[in-house]
């Protein structure tokens, strides 16, 4: 597989905070040009044999994923981890212990919803989770634009449940340092997953990048949904400068809701190595 490769490494089904089935991705991913896939569900890795069968399916290369909420200085951060075995036991144990205590804090986001008038909102979540053990932000903000509180997702993160606005509660996430080794442990490899979404300050951001490289994280998101044409400059700059695999991923969640369809990205800067190039070995490839 070369650099131009139509990779798209990071997307989540209804098993955590998406809209689609695992099957109904393998076929939008082919659909769409995608010539290598991964499903990466929010601590979770009960859709990756559907995901795989549907893949083989469609004739489509796969590669195994989950992505991991870490905290890093007080900041949720997501670790993608890609070619893992979804059977190893460390890591599903690490994921059931992350997955843990989601449903308290869901329903401190909902008292706090109702506060400033907003009842309900711990059951109309509910009705947008596939799996009540990930129920999340997103869920929250899907009953919201139901509820005709906000038009959209993005309206919604604007005036409710980011830091400082009502139904923000944080959550005290996996160490770096576990997560990454949870997936280096399984077989994976470990990837930060859209690094401009954080709100980190430059220390901060040096100070991930350097702990993860020394946890043995090894790849970055630099070409993703949520990154601009200048911040894929400056990541893939980042990765140069780290020695870290470039990785390339849509972050699609929903056809209404994502900016950026599967398959939908520009190429990985040139000078970049493709994260999947460390993986081939580990591509499930149909028969």
């Amino acid at each position: 597989m070369n650099i131009l490769t139509n990779a798209d490494l990071h997307c989540h089904s209804d098993v955590s905070d998406g809209t689609l089935s695992p099957e109904a991705l393998a076929a939008r991913a082919k659909a769409n040009g995608v010539e290598l896939w991964a499903l990466t569900d929010h601590d979770e890795l009960g859709g990756q044999r559907r995901a795989m069968a549907a893949a083989a399916a469609h004739g489509l290369p796969y590669l195994t994923g989950t992505e991991i909420s870490v905290t890093f200085a007080g900041t949720t951060v997501h670790i993608v981890g890609l070619g893992v075995d979804p059977d190893h036991a460390t890591l599903q144990a690490g994921l059931r212990a992350t997955r843990g205590g989601r449903e308290n804090r869901a329903r401190e986001m909902a008292t706090q919803l109702a506060a400033v008038g907003i009842p309900g909102a711990f059951e109309g979540a509910l009705q947008y989770v596939g799996n009540p053990d990930l129920i999340s932000r997103t869920h929250f903000a899907r009953f919201l634009v139901e509820a005709r509180v906000c038009a959209s997702t993005q309206e919604v993160f604007r005036h409710y449940l980011t830091e400082g606005k009502p139904g923000f509660v944080p959550h005290r996430w996996a160490a770096l340092g576990d997560a990454v080794s949870w997936i280096t442990g399984a077989g994976g490899l470990a990837v930060i997953a859209h690094p401009a979404r954080y709100r980190l300050t430059p220390t901060e951001e040096y100070a991930l990048f350097s702990e993860f490289r020394e946890h043995g994280g090894t790849g970055v998101e630099v070409v993703t949904g949520s990154h601009t044409a200048a911040e894929y400059v400056k990541y893939a700059e980042m990765a140069q400068e780290f020695g870290l695999y470039a990785s390339r991923g849509s972050d699609f969640h929903s056809p209404e809701e994502s900016h950026t369809d599967l398959g939908g990205l520009p190429d990985l800067p040139g000078a970049l190595r493709p994260v999947w190039e460390a993986l081939s070995h580990r591509v499930i490839r149909p028969h």
